[in-house]
């Protein structure tokens, strides 16, 4: 611990000598995720593509080594560069005049650099049960002050005919605060960055573990929470990532509620986060992840959260003992990322809800809940060809709690993977880009649900410490979902993009539970849309 607070005080002393800047990358943004991903598989750059978003100023530089090796790209890949750079080097370069983007308004001196532009787009569906859209609208605004301030806001407004991510419903999109289909969407922050590390205080979304379909650590399920950031990279071999975060436990305070002059005001129970990374390079090419997350509530902050390092689970028996089972939720994750083999990657990632070491290999007692995750994706098997395989399996009861103050979410949408517990899904996808800023993509998805499982606790028969019994992995399937699709996507300027997608989707099960109206039964399901700005 002292060696950690002697590194956080040295780094701040250090700030006038060595300097960076931090603005958060949407990643809502695929194109530039995907760019920068195609060239770690090539082996032209590194990234721990266990945590997102990236920082532009990450962005930039990975853009920048990838530009001093061009040499390796082909007339594709050079041009996208060059589109990407666009962009970007208003992080590289200090000169206010070069090859840019369009931006509707574009600052820069030497203290002060300001980007602002609007946000506007449209999404719409068509199948057998009628029409759907979601529209939005809004404004974002990027600035760093000095060498080492950055700030930044994005405003949008959301309408949608019926609701397309609402809670209880499984889907891959972001969730929403919906009032009657309209939700609207704030994010930002005011970050401190130097050269091998930042703070930062925002509203944003996260995502944890590796994954191209999407993650089981840390999701953007949820609706973008505020948050304390802490990263740190002080060597080429180890890279820490923590986080605190204030959740939305939707759970009402009855006690604390009132109501005055005839109107409701409702008190909801508080709601952390506390999660850390570490992450371990022992070679140049070879990310091992491994970290730990809290999920607490009914108390004020506790400073013991706010220890960047510590393993979680112990403050917690520390707090209420280590047979109580009304102290909080805590969880454990491991992730590896292996990009070893030029124009592969292979990973891995384990969620560990409850482990219980004595019945790991008890078939009766089934009380281990996890979620396993991984996949391979091959790079340019043809030239500008990707083909991507990941499975996911999750266990009966992972990311599920009988405290409703303590589940593992915010809003009540998941911060873990979209399916929940007792699912399973197979993904596969072929990209094509054929030139600069064009994307092809077809794909095959199968997700399946086993039996919903009541979180119940009973009392070992010979210890007496409540056990959390899980149940038989997809003993019977109650839900299912085949997914074969389609998509077309380019950007014609940087931001700009437009897009056509067709799906064809047969579905079997509980489909009143798990689907909104307008996406039950077997369907064939053509969409359109574009933006600018995400």
């Amino acid at each position: 611990m002292k060696r950690f607070l002697f590194i956080f005080a040295f780094a701040l002393w250090t700030a006038g000598v060595i300097s960076a800047q931090v603005v958060y990358q949407d990643v809502s943004n695929p194109g530039i995720y995907e760019f920068l991903d195609e060239m770690a598989n090539m082996q032209l750059i590194r990234v721990n593509s266990v945590v997102k978003p990236y920082s532009r100023e990450f962005i930039a530089e990975c853009l920048n080594e990838v530009q001093a090796d061009s040499e390796h790209l082909n007339p594709r890949q050079q041009a996208e560069l060059e589109f990407y750079l666009k962009d970007f080097n208003k992080e590289l370069l200090s000169a206010r005049y070069f090859p840019k983007r369009f931006d509707i308004l574009y600052y820069s001196d030497s203290l002060f650099t300001c980007t602002i532009n609007g946000i506007f787009g449209g999404q719409a569906w068509v199948n057998s049960n009628g029409f759907n859209y979601h529209r939005w609208y809004g404004a974002e605004l990027s600035s760093y002050m000095g060498k080492h301030l950055g700030f930044y806001a994005s405003m949008r407004d959301n309408a949608e005919r019926y609701p397309t991510a609402d809670t209880g419903i499984i889907t891959t999109r972001h969730g929403g605060t919906y009032r009657s289909g309209d939700y609207s969407e704030m994010r930002g922050g005011i970050t401190y960055g130097w050269k091998w590390g930042d703070v930062a205080l925002v509203k944003e979304y996260i995502e944890w573990g590796n994954s191209y379909r999407y993650p089981n650590i840390i999701s953007s399920k949820a609706p973008s929470f505020a948050q304390f950031r802490l990263h740190l990279a002080p060597a080429d071999w180890f890279e820490f990532n923590y986080v605190h975060g204030w959740l939305v436990s939707g759970v009402m305070d009855s006690l604390r509620s009132y109501s005055y002059n005839g109107v409701q005001h409702n008190i909801y129970h508080s709601k952390y986060i506390s999660a850390n990374l570490f992450t371990f390079k022992p070679w140049k090419r070879l990310n091992l992840s491994v970290g730990n997350s809290v999920i607490y509530s009914d108390q004020y902050l506790n400073p013991a959260y706010f220890i960047p390092v510590f393993f979680y689970k112990s403050v917690d028996h520390s707090y209420y003992g280590s047979t109580s089972f009304g102290g909080q939720n805590s969880q454990m994750f491991i992730d590896i990322s292996n990009r070893l083999i030029r124009n592969v990657h292979m990973y891995y990632s384990m969620f560990i809800d409850v482990m219980s070491f004595g019945s790991l290999f008890d078939p009766e007692t089934h009380a281990n809940h996890w979620s396993m995750l991984g996949g391979i994706r091959y790079s340019n098997l043809l030239p500008n060809t990707t083909l991507t395989l990941e499975y996911v399996r999750n266990h009966p009861l992972v990311y599920k709690n009988d405290n409703l103050t303590t589940l593992y979410n915010s809003n009540w949408y998941s911060l873990g993977h979209y399916l929940g517990d007792n699912a399973q899904e197979l993904y596969v996808a072929v990209d094509l880009r054929p030139w600069k800023t064009l994307h092809l993509q077809a794909w095959f998805s199968l997700a399946q649900k086993g039996p919903d499982r009541v979180y119940d606790r009973t009392s070992d028969p010979v210890t007496g410490i409540p056990m959390v019994l899980g149940n038989t992995f997809m003993e019977s399937v109650e839900w299912q979902k085949e997914l074969l699709g389609f998509r077309a996507e380019y950007q014609l300027l940087n931001d700009f993009r437009f897009f056509v997608e067709l799906e064809q989707q047969n579905m079997e099960g509980n489909e009143e539970r798990y689907n909104t109206e307008f996406w039950r039964g077997d369907l064939v399901t053509f969409s359109f849309g574009g933006n600018f700005g995400w």
